[in-house]
């Protein structure tokens, strides 16, 4: 357990070190004045929250201090805590009853897709799950290179297709693959796409009806890789994603690299979808599934 956490603290240093790490400061041992709020709204809106959920959770904060008559702002230091961890979703426990489970992977270019199903593939054959391999960004042979030397490291099937060949056929022809094989996991990864560019989405969306043909109900998931260092960027991408697909969850990449980890709250406040997974170092076991306690304990850390 200490060696988990540490994980998550180490993960999230560059943003518990930036705008979170002043906190302490302003909750200091003066009174609350209008400045104290002031300085706490500019650093939550600096840490990535957004200006809604900042603006929730400081009416949220002065409500509490009116009602218990709060004096010094050092006492909302636990206020403060408890109100993040209010607005994050726990997420749910992951639901492989269906064999195969079909699982769509998405995101813009360089979110760092590839490299993630990789740690997911990683991840599930530990967990004695069989997996199958679908390499549906024809656009990028390197994406497709990838992802069959993790498949050739882990003795997973990669089902391929030429480069720039039809992406929704490799998609196809994976499910179906998975259906013969009876596999437990069927993960698809697709081109990364500029959510501005209207044909690329139209064809994510071929894909996705495409891989409901080869099997009704799929796909079972849609998950959209955002990469942790865009910030409030990524709002707009997963907005249009998930219009586009019906995404099921997130998984937050390069968390480590980023200080704009206050990004978790925006995107569950305004859009409503649990993060599956964060990226907490380069490692396969640092794909981590998303705990929200050590989230909150581990970007407060310096505080």
């Amino acid at each position: 357990m200490n060696s988990l956490f540490s994980r998550w603290k180490d993960g999230l240093s560059r943003t518990s070190k930036a705008a979170f790490g002043q906190i302490a400061s302003v909750l200091g041992a003066s009174e609350i004045t209008d400045g104290t709020w002031d300085d706490l709204e500019t650093l939550l809106v600096q840490a990535d929250l957004g200006i809604e959920t900042t603006s929730a959770v400081l009416d949220s904060l002065k409500r509490l201090a009116r009602a218990e008559g709060l004096i010094r702002a050092n006492e909302l230091s636990s206020a403060l805590k408890q109100e993040l961890r209010s607005r994050l979703i726990t997420p749910p426990a992951l639901d492989f009853s269906n064999k195969p489970t079909v699982i769509l992977v998405v995101g813009v270019n360089g979110s760092g897709k590839t490299t993630t199903i990789a740690k997911l593939s990683s991840r599930f054959h530990g967990e004695g799950k069989q997996i199958l391999l679908g390499a549906a960004d024809t656009f990028r042979a390197a994406a497709m290179d990838q992802l069959q030397v993790w498949g050739d490291r882990l003795k997973v099937e990669v089902i391929a297709g030429a480069s720039e060949s039809d992406p929704g056929a490799v998609a196809f022809n994976a499910v179906q693959a998975g259906v013969a094989r009876s596999v437990d996991i069927v993960m698809i990864d697709t081109a990364g796409r500029l959510h501005t560019r209207f044909n690329l989405m139209e064809e994510l969306k071929k894909v996705n009806r495409v891989v409901g043909k080869a099997l009704p109900g799929a796909p079972h998931e849609v998950w959209l890789v955002l990469d942790a260092t865009t910030g409030q960027n990524a709002l707009q991408q997963a907005r249009s994603f998930k219009e586009a697909v019906n995404v099921t969850g997130v998984i937050l990449s390069k968390l480590d690299s980023s200080a704009r980890g206050g990004m978790a709250f925006a995107i569950q406040k305004e859009l409503g979808l649990p993060i599956l997974f964060a990226g907490l170092g380069e490692k396969p076991e640092d794909l981590t599934p998303f705990d929200p306690d050590a989230f909150v304990d581990g970007i407060l850390s310096n505080n």
